[in-house]
């Protein structure tokens, strides 16, 4: 089901222009998004075309060079704002996990919690929910170094949820795995957001997977030009 527009986003984007090296590469020209609670919306386009930046300016990852970005109505520019959204309201799930390989699962799905000083009795119960969920029950005391791609993939996505954010974002989250645990991963991810209510921003360059949001948009050489129907 699709959801409704709202005069308040979540996620508000306006005129956002972003280079590299000195201004000499622009990678965002003018790019504007609006995305509501509960919105399941994907950026498509092909490498290079600004969505994994898109996704690190929305997250305060990356620093603007003119526009505005406001996230629960709260301006990004600001870094003790960009801190705290981060930590209990932004979730994110990387392509390549970024899983800490020398730790186990649980304490790689820990980390959000105690950088968020959260309660670990309280911890602990949410990751063991997350980790049924996920078919990672039997895996938790395994060394990420010890996990197939598809496990890292869906731990990586517990740890994104752990702090129960209002927004995830996801960058290629399946881009780095095979058939069949793209689909078992996507299926996954797509199944927690929307039982959950919650929003998800995604870039893929893969359209079957962008339709099955409520929206897609179409990047290319670091505009939005327009959704895909």
């Amino acid at each position: 089901m699709k959801t409704e527009h709202s005069t308040n986003p979540q996620v508000a984007v306006k005129d956002v222009w972003k280079s590299f090296d000195r201004g000499r590469i622009e990678v965002l020209k003018g790019v504007s998004l609006d995305v509501c609670k509960g919105e399941l919306v994907a950026l498509c386009g092909t490498s290079g075309c600004g969505k994994s930046t898109l996704l690190n300016v929305v997250s305060g990852l990356e620093d603007i060079d003119r526009g505005e970005v406001a996230v629960l109505g709260h301006d990004v520019v600001d870094e003790k704002t960009r801190v705290k959204l981060l930590r209990f309201h932004i979730g994110y799930v990387f392509q390549f996990h970024h899983l800490m390989p020398d730790l186990t699962l649980a304490e790689n799905c820990l980390v959000p919690v105690i950088a968020a000083g959260g309660s670990r009795a309280g911890a602990l119960e949410r990751l063991a929910e997350l980790a049924e969920a996920t078919g990672l029950s039997h895996r938790l005391k395994q060394q990420v170094r010890e996990l197939s791609g598809g496990e890292r993939q869906r731990g990586a996505l517990v740890r994104a949820l752990m702090n129960d954010p209002e927004i995830l974002l996801c960058d290629e989250p399946t881009g780095a795995l095979d058939e069949k645990n793209r689909d078992n991963v996507m299926e996954l991810l797509m199944d927690l957001v929307r039982s959950r209510g919650r929003t998800m921003i995604m870039a893929t360059h893969d359209l079957d997977l962008a339709k099955r949001c409520d929206r897609t948009m179409k990047m290319r050489d670091g505009r939005i030009e327009g959704e895909i129907r």
